[in-house]
């Protein structure tokens, strides 16, 4: 039996598609798939408050092997309850929520995949229009990802529901991609002045490096055609293997990948997607050198791009973001505001700093998963990447260079992260009791300063003497282990660091403080 509420992963549902030797029996199989599909359908047809046979859904997936078959299953569940579903082919994921809101009108999309997971994983995200009938403007639509609550109420359906119906077997189809890839090259006309037909790319060499996900439209649909030399560009062709790399902007051999491409090409740009598009990471020449734009330099210039269009704006981040960004961000006249882990999180935290009344139109994590106000709030790491490129143009027009942007961002001189894995079956009061016992030994510690306000695990500055630098230690969102990112201003100040914390840990003995230890 499928314990549906185990698929439940935030505000995503992941699970295993493929049987791999050693690995986790299979979860998404036909019948599960097909339940919640069917779960979702009627979930629809009760959010917006319309009739199930009018109910539109598309579906699409990255390039995973089991993507083609659980969208056969998803949509026979999606029809067996009486809903339309448009089978959208290789997709990316926020192309699947733009057809919600762009001249598509469906009610809602599904993405098929597990990001950056290995290849026998699988998983589906949803989004729901908010206002998508034939009498609603379009500059008036408007769609949402679904929260933790959505998803644990549509696998609770799925698992209990009687879903009697026969699947409809006329499969239908529908071009996705074609009218997000419109919207992104208007967005890159309209930024630098031109029309359509206009190729303001052109005189730039820009590498792409897909890692064989949905990413590669990328380079071949958008760039080449605004005139830019794609040449170089790696991994493009879909392989859901993956057999080159991880697809993750995070994977330090997926960036040396893409740094190697800017190098050996002498690229003007290179560019990192993940698996479905929703995360990307850049490279830019420096010095004859490659330098990766990623976790707090990719913030870091996005709010300095940002703040030369809209002034003074709030930045909502994930809690592991840096003293220097967060100097960095105050220096723009901005004010950094740091969160909680997960992409939901942080955009629900600057949708609520908007709603009262406070300039907080962008929010990323240090992930790669960034979203902009004028974006619906979506992480989209294609549109990340058009706003990157509208600002290497001006900056060549103006001969100057994107790193110009972010001279003044103080590194630090060392940084790593200890994942503490908790050997104990009730790890939730466990750890509750490992973060109360820091922030009580640090509270009055001579060198060291909690960090307030602080909305995840506990935060501790250390003065020059102890580290010259800060800590964070909290809980995984999902996982029994406790996460500790550390950095320092000074060479050495990591091992003082590491030290200090595992000094005060040292009598949680179901804390596996390994890795702390390596570090000192």
């Amino acid at each position: 039996m499928i314990d549906y509420k185990k698929l439940q992963n935030g505000s995503d549902i992941r699970g295993v598609a493929i049987e791999v030797d050693g690995g986790k029996p299979v979860d998404l199989t036909s019948e599960s798939v097909t339940r919640i599909g069917s779960a979702f359908a009627l979930w629809v047809s009760k959010r917006l408050n319309k009739p199930i046979s009018e109910i539109r859904i598309a579906v699409g997936r990255d390039s995973r092997l089991s993507g083609e078959k659980l969208t056969e299953w998803f949509i026979d569940g999606l029809t067996s309850v009486g809903a339309s579903a448009f089978d959208g082919g290789m997709s990316s994921t926020p192309a699947m929520f733009m057809c919600c809101v762009n001249e598509l009108s469906f009610d809602a999309g599904v993405m098929i995949t597990a990001s950056h997971l290995p290849m026998e994983r699988n998983g589906l995200k949803f989004f729901v229009s908010t206002g998508n009938d034939e009498h609603c403007e379009k500059s008036n639509r408007y769609a949402t990802g679904l929260e933790k609550a959505d998803i644990a109420s549509i696998l609770s359906s799925a698992e209990t529901g009687d879903f009697a119906g026969e699947a409809m077997k006329d499969k239908r189809v529908v071009d996705i991609m074609t009218p997000y890839i419109d919207g992104l090259k208007k967005k890159i006309l309209d930024g630098l002045g031109c029309v359509d037909g206009d190729t303001p790319l052109s005189g730039l060499r820009i590498v792409v490096d897909a890692g064989n996900g949905a990413g590669g439209f990328f380079a071949e649909r958008l760039l080449a055609p605004l005139g830019a030399d794609i040449t170089g560009s790696i991994y493009l062709e879909p392989d859901g293997n993956f057999p080159n790399h991880q697809p993750n902007p995070e994977n330090a051999q997926a960036m040396e990948c893409i740094c190697e491409a800017v190098r050996s090409n002498k690229a003007d740009l290179g560019i990192i997607f993940d698996t479905d598009v929703d995360r990307a990471g850049a490279v830019i020449p420096m010095d004859g050198d490659a330098f990766a734009l990623d976790r707090n330099r990719l913030i870091a210039m996005m709010s300095a791009i940002l703040s030369k269009q809209y002034g003074s704006i709030t930045v909502v981040t994930d809690s592991i973001t840096s003293t220097g960004l967060t100097k960095f961000i105050d220096s723009l006249g901005c004010r950094h505001h740091r969160f909680k882990r997960g992409y939901r999180n942080v955009i629900n935290e600057a949708q609520r700093l908007m709603a009262n009344g406070e300039n907080a139109i962008f929010a990323m994590e240090t992930s790669g998963h960034g979203a902009l106000a004028e974006n619906y709030f979506l992480d989209d790491g294609a549109y990340i990447i058009v706003k990157l490129l509208i600002e290497l143009v001006r900056a060549k027009r103006a001969d100057s260079s994107l790193s110009d942007l972010i001279s003044t961002l103080n590194e630090p001189v060392e940084s790593a992260e200890a994942r503490l894995a908790v050997n104990i079956d009730n790890y939730s009061d466990y750890t509750e009791n490992v973060l109360a016992h820091v922030e009580k030994h640090f509270a009055g510690k001579a060198g060291f300063t909690i960090v307030q306000p602080n909305f995840e695990g506990v935060r501790v500055n250390a003065d020059a003497a102890h580290g010259d630098g800060w800590f964070l230690i909290r809980r995984s969102l999902h996982d029994p282990i406790m996460p500790c990112n550390l950095e320092s201003n000074s060479e050495g100040g990591l091992k003082a660091l590491s030290n200090a914390l595992y000094e005060c840990i040292s009598a949680f003995d179901k804390l596996n403080k390994e890795p702390l230890c390596r570090l000192m």
